[in-house]
């Protein structure tokens, strides 16, 4: 749509701006992956304004996959925040033009301390810089505000940036699903990681079964006390061998009014697709959504029946 040609004009810019940052991924960002891969105190994140903001996102996406951070405005530093900093931290400060008088004196002070600075800025010729332990080019092209002012692509640019340096540290540090779970205990992220089948599937009462001798009739009256739409077939020692939907009813009733008097062997899906309670429960939607059920039977490895997945559940708790 032509109102929106001015919104796809800053798409275009801000995504070639991020793509031309592989070009940056040089011996610089490899000595500043170094750095902060061996770094044994904290990676302390400055900035002012836009970069700042931008700074603070970056610190947190450090911390989140394992690397100690923090975020220090450039001018509560000046105004005795500085005094956070402990001998084996490293500053990653941010600055795309390096030229406020705020962070030009909070250069001299962290030089004058002997902190560690690794710039990422997008003027690596700056005076400012040419005294850091490591620069990080992100300069772009051009700005995507219109008068070429306004921190749009340098600020986008960076954060991609930060998102690359971080990644990559962390994974040569060997950081795991595992450890990403630790960190995230709570919300969707964590409940994607910890969250299996066997937390969320029901079970016991709320798990409609019948026997493999009940009728079609049986088998409604269990759904409708269950409130689940759906219920699994077992055989004498608990063994799934079908599985019987509110579709599968409407279906059959369709050409068979005496259905309910029917052995429900004889309209249950047979070998239905099952999951096991130990998988998790963001790859057990995968398998709902790929075959578009509502719900699938639990089983152990033996095939006895433990429960019932239900997809309302699973989005309930914020998994999908």
């Amino acid at each position: 749509m032509k109102k929106f040609i001015i919104a796809e004009q800053i798409l275009k810019i801000e995504s070639k701006a991020v793509n031309n940052q592989i070009k940056h991924l040089d011996s610089n960002f490899e000595k500043a992956v170094s750095f902060i891969q061996n770094c044994t105190g904290r990676i302390v994140v400055m900035g002012l304004g836009k970069s700042g903001l931008i700074g603070k996102k970056i610190s947190g996406t450090m911390s989140s996959v394992g690397i100690p951070s923090t975020f220090l405005h450039s001018s509560d530093g000046l105004h005795g925040d500085i005094g956070m900093l402990i001998r084996n931290d490293i500053v990653l400060m941010l600055s795309y033009s390096g030229g406020t008088e705020e962070i030009k004196k909070i250069f001299s002070i962290l030089k004058r301390i002997k902190i560690k600075i690794i710039a990422m800025t997008g003027k690596i010729k700056a005076q400012i810089w040419q005294n850091c332990d490591c620069i990080i080019n992100c300069s772009v092209e051009k700005e995507a505000c219109p008068y070429n002012i306004i921190p749009t692509s340098s600020t986008t640019a960076m954060l991609a940036m930060g998102d690359a340096l971080a990644l990559t540290v962390s994974n040569l540090k060997g950081f795991t699903k595992k450890d990403l779970a630790i960190l995230h205990p709570l919300g969707s992220i964590g409940k994607r990681l910890t969250v299996k089948v066997s937390d969320i599937m029901r079970k016991d009462k709320k798990n409609p079964i019948v026997q493999c001798t009940s009728t079609v009739e049986d088998a409604i009256f269990i759904m409708t006390n269950t409130k689940i739409g759906a219920t699994s077939i077992v055989d004498s020692e608990g063994k799934i061998i079908g599985f019987f939907t509110d579709g599968d009813l409407r279906r059959h009733i369709q050409k068979n009014y005496q259905i309910l008097s029917e052995n429900i062997t004889n309209v249950m899906t047979k070998h239905p697709k099952t999951v096991k309670s130990e998988v998790m429960a963001v790859e057990a939607i995968k398998i709902l959504k790929k075959y578009n059920i509502d719900n699938i039977p639990v089983v152990d490895k033996n095939q006895k029946l433990l429960g019932i997945l239900d997809l309302g559940d699973l989005l309930s708790e914020g998994i999908s």
